[in-house]
């Protein structure tokens, strides 16, 4: 087959989906953003890479980086974008593309521009960006922002309907999807995983660590997107909170609006035990992941069921125990509960997350028990084979041939 894989922000799990179909055989073009602030993977051929995988950065505005929190002009930058994945889409002329993470005038685009050249269009839903809009600019802009918002949930409907098929990363979107009239037999729930050979298991005193003065430190680790879902005031309450401890330090790996208010209150001398850098390359992931003893993860009550964030998933691979506030019901939540590879308080509970990271701090004992167990569902769960042998067989099934993902017939369905 003959497919192109368009993951918008570039991460690294759909790198290894590509490389596996590569190796499979098939001619893969994997395609993303040229330039965006968020965690990156391996975009680029490797020794060991198979013939048929070829990268393409698709071209973003040098400017987008500077507008994306202005509504209007990001959205300029997300249709000239679009242009331009519809534009790789007709050169290439796929049989299947695999398309998410986007925006949904990008995944709108995409689309049309499958439907033109005759290729399958496998939509790949692991946010739902109208719901985010819908609620961001009814807030900030009345009745007018609720048309827009109610323009963008039409288009994600409709491009929803007409895709080939849709994959989402939870099922907890199926009642979303039959809401807005998407047949049950359209849809496939594929979880995320993290590229797990990529993430081996690194002892805290590491050459990471060392150059930054953390080898003999207790470090809690944020690493990743720290944006409007997201609330830093979580993160300088513990610091303040773990100011009477001098060998504590909050580590925050990430850029953009929630890493530049912290350092806003390190540069005003409200804490001096917060270290914030930016995102570190891919291939340093495993030593500065190793170099924490707590992960953090934190989540907004609005996000609910609809953000599933990829980075609990890495923090799994790495052995450590988690700390999350977030909704209770996201499936990231559920994950680190069921599995009892962390703690989970609701996201507006600062006494109960303050009070969690205490009892991780003291208790070795219970941080070495939920390490071995988050490692545990990362092996489990992230095998990569498996997990390409399900898109295969959706790609198949979108292509008519007959060895493709079985559709599930009604009494299945109902049952």
């Amino acid at each position: 087959m003959k497919i192109l894989v368009h993951d918008y922000a570039g991460h690294a799990f759909p790198v290894s989906l590509s490389r596996e179909l590569a190796r499979r055989g098939h001619q893969v073009a994997h395609c993303f953003a040229s330039a965006l602030q968020t965690p990156r993977g391996d975009l680029r051929r490797r020794e060991d890479d198979s013939e048929g995988l070829e990268f393409h950065p698709v071209p973003m505005s040098l400017y987008y980086a500077r507008d994306k929190y202005v509504f209007w002009r990001r959205a300029r930058h997300e249709r000239q974008y679009a242009a331009r994945i519809a534009r790789r889409i007709f050169d290439t002329r796929p049989d299947v593309v695999l398309s998410g993470n986007a925006p949904s005038d990008v995944q709108n685009r995409a689309r049309r521009a499958c439907e033109a050249v005759d290729s399958h269009f496998v939509y790949w839903v692991q946010d739902f960006y109208s719901i985010a809009i819908d609620s961001l600019l009814r807030k900030k802009l009345g009745p007018l922002g609720a048309l827009i918002g109610q323009y963008y949930c039409w288009m994600d409907r409709t491009d929803l309907k007409r895709s080939d098929h849709v994959i989402g990363i939870t099922r907890d979107f199926l009642p979303l999807f039959g809401k807005w009239g998407v047949p049950r037999w359209q849809c496939s729930t594929i979880p995320n995983w993290a590229e797990l050979e990529a993430f081996p298991l690194q002892p805290k005193a590491n050459d990471w660590a060392a150059r930054h003065d953390l080898a003999d430190k207790f470090v809690f680790m944020y690493s990743g997107t720290l944006g409007m879902k997201h609330n830093p005031g979580l993160l300088l309450a513990l610091a303040r909170q773990m100011a009477a401890h001098p060998e504590v330090r909050i580590v925050v790996n990430s850029e953009g609006l929630g890493a530049d208010w912290l350092r806003e209150r390190i540069a005003e001398g409200v804490v001096n035990n917060i270290v914030v850098n930016g995102y570190q390359p891919f291939d340093e992931m495993p030593q500065v992941l190793g170099t924490a003893d707590v992960f953090l993860a934190v989540l907004e009550p609005e996000a609910g069921v609809f953000s599933v964030p990829s980075k609990i998933l890495a923090y799994h691979c790495a052995g450590r125990p988690i700390l999350a506030a977030m909704p209770g019901e996201n499936l990231a939540a559920r994950i680190i509960a069921e599995e009892r590879s962390g703690v989970v308080v609701p996201s507006d509970d600062e006494a109960g997350l303050l009070q969690a990271a205490e009892l991780l701090r003291t208790d070795a004992g219970l941080r070495s028990a939920m390490g071995t167990a988050a490692r545990n569902y990362a092996q489990t769960h992230f095998d990569i084979e498996t997990i390409t042998s399900r898109f295969e067989r959706i790609f198949r099934g979108v292509m008519g041939l007959t060895d493709g993902e079985r559709v599930p017939v009604k009494a299945e369905l109902e049952a």
